[in-house]
């Protein structure tokens, strides 16, 4: 009798919950995610969605941060190993570095992204010489 009661609640439990597919948590670094202008230099104070996203200075994707560099046309790409949330922002591990030509941010540890959130839409790479300036995330509209 006992057996048939849970075996009853557990189905009727089961039927009434809802059947919606549950994707993937988003990793902790997915408000990054786009492009963002200034770093090396201060940040433009009036910029539009189209200029802005012409010649970013730094794009976050889920596997990659790519990085413009004064001397080529081309972005400098690291993947990323891991990301954490920290109290004021992000700590993103990148893959190490495989020679000395790979891309760096002028961090103290070249295989770590320390990122802090100052508001909606403006982040620093505290402690890396390559963007001593904020960066500004670049508007899609």
């Amino acid at each position: 009798m006992r057996r048939t009661a849970i075996v009853a609640l557990v189905l009727t439990l089961s039927l009434t919950s809802p059947l919606v597919a549950q994707g993937p948590a988003p990793p902790p670094h997915a408000w990054l995610f786009g492009a963002w202008i200034g770093g090396i230099f201060p940040p433009p104070v009036t910029l539009g969605a189209q200029e802005c996203l012409a010649q970013p200075m730094v794009i976050f994707t889920r596997d990659a941060v790519m990085r413009a560099v004064m001397t080529s046309p081309a972005y400098a790409q690291r993947l990323i190993d891991s990301a954490r949330a920290t109290a004021n922002g992000f700590e993103v591990r990148l893959i190490p570095r495989q020679s000395a030509a790979d891309p760096t941010f002028g961090c103290p540890n070249p295989d770590v992204l320390p990122v802090q959130r100052r508001g909606d839409n403006e982040i620093t790479f505290p402690g890396c010489t390559d963007f001593p300036f904020p960066l500004i995330r670049c508007a899609t509209h």
